[in-house]
């Protein structure tokens, strides 16, 4: 009785790979279908920290990462003028060449430059930790700390007095991956008085954001 039990216990070692190969088959495809999806997963974690906007210009399309970790509010903020269709056919208002570009508030109307009314201002979140470098985008507000709406400029230099603690700091919420040189370009254009004469910094030639879309 002993060795038939040893030889059924045996013989049915076989029979059990048998069944469980096609179990183990299966498990492998269902891996394989699986991993996709998993990156899927991954990819849009990574997108939702980091969207990307492009801003399509007259003189070139740039194109900003935007830091939603560090930035959240800032980050929301401009995404939905962006959603909005706010920023399309705003203009590049304020072009100072060794500071900033400024737009995202007005537009030209019969030659004029006309504001774009706005939502409330925002939270500022210049202490994020973020610098005022060259290519970062800021949100642009007046010495009010949470007055921010929808305008934001681009440093072309480093700017390191716009960082906290100075004056509460000015919210760095991503940077410039694409167009650089489009930046580069505007921060070099032809410049006028503003209405207020207080500086010269309006582009004679208006710099038109033709489109800004999510990636």
């Amino acid at each position: 009785m002993k060795f038939r039990q040893g030889r059924s216990y045996s013989c049915a070692l076989p029979a059990l790979a048998l069944i469980m190969a096609p179990m183990k088959r299966s498990l492998a495809i269902l891996t394989l279908c699986l991993l996709p999806a998993l990156s899927h997963c991954e990819t849009t974690k990574d997108e939702v920290k980091s969207p990307k906007v492009r801003l399509k210009t007259d003189q070139g399309d740039i194109v900003l990462e935007l830091n939603a970790e560090k930035a959240p509010i800032s980050v929301e903020n401009f995404l939905g003028y962006v959603k909005k269709k706010h920023y399309d056919g705003t203009i590049f208002h304020r072009v100072m060449e060794n500071f900033m570009i400024q737009g995202g508030g007005f537009t030209i109307t019969d030659g004029t430059m006309v504001q774009k009314p706005t939502g409330d201002g925002i939270k500022n979140e210049g202490q994020n930790g973020l610098k005022n470098g060259r290519g970062t985008i800021a949100m642009a507000r007046t010495p009010i700390l949470d007055s921010a709406t929808s305008q934001f400029f681009i440093n072309v230099v480093d700017n390191p007095m716009l960082d906290f603690p100075n004056n509460g700091g000015y919210a760095v919420f991503g940077k410039v991956v694409e167009g650089m040189d489009v930046v580069d370009k505007i921060r070099a254009m032809e410049t006028k008085m503003d209405p207020s004469g207080r500086e010269k910094s309006v582009p004679v030639k208006p710099v038109v954001v033709k489109s800004a879309t999510v990636e």
